[in-house]
């Protein structure tokens, strides 16, 4: 099952897939909701699954997902390469994470990986993985959950709480609500000191 939220993006790995004959698309999706109907729908041997789905949003459709079926074997898809994105598709329930600018091989290899019940990151993903652990560095965002992270992903990026509630089907108190937590659980105080936190952290543009 292939889950992007752009149709140019499915249809492109859609080819790829096709042209891969042990490997059947058996289902597509282009928001969260449709996601996570999908794959309990299809029941696919692999979600992969876009990290900017909108709607319910990828991380938290990958928790859905798991928590209805543990036994699903997710791929996270994702536009970062910062070791927390990884951690956080993890913590979801992903098996495995690949970014949007690796080649078409390294997403088949991925995918056949993760199908056979084992682990696939990125070669340079777990390179930084890697090292971070040797120095025992963490990032402050590791405090967050799944759905904070994603929440404080889109309020850096200079989206409104009313913007947030509408992308991710949720009310706009309940999105204050995760605001007033994410911000103290990083020590900031404000939307502009979350931005700048993002940016200093190498997550979001100036």
């Amino acid at each position: 099952m292939l889950a992007d939220a752009y149709a140019v993006v499915r249809v492109g790995y859609r080819t790829l897939l096709a042209a891969t004959p042990d490997l059947i698309l058996v289902a597509e999706a282009d928001d969260g909701e449709a996601a996570v109907k999908a794959f309990l729908a299809h029941r696919p041997a692999v979600a992969i699954m876009d990290l900017g789905l909108p709607g319910t949003g990828g991380l938290e459709a990958i928790r859905r997902i798991v928590q209805r079926s543990p036994e699903a074997q997710i791929l996270a898809f994702g536009a970062h390469e910062d070791p927390i994105f990884v951690q956080q598709a993890l913590r979801a329930g992903a098996r495995g994470y690949v970014t949007k600018h690796s080649t078409p091989a390294v997403l088949v290899d991925a995918v056949r990986q993760v199908a056979a019940g084992g682990v696939y990151l990125n070669a340079l993903v777990a390179q930084r993985l890697a090292l971070q652990k040797v120095r025992g560095a963490s990032s402050p965002l590791a405090e967050l959950s799944t759905r904070e992270f994603e929440i404080f992903c889109l309020l850096a990026g200079g989206e409104k709480i009313l913007q947030v509630a509408r992308r991710l089907s949720l009310s706009a108190k309940t999105v204050g609500n995760y605001a007033t937590s994410i911000k103290s659980k990083l020590a900031v105080h404000s939307l502009t000191e979350l931005t700048r936190l993002a940016i200093r952290l190498g997550l979001s543009q100036a």
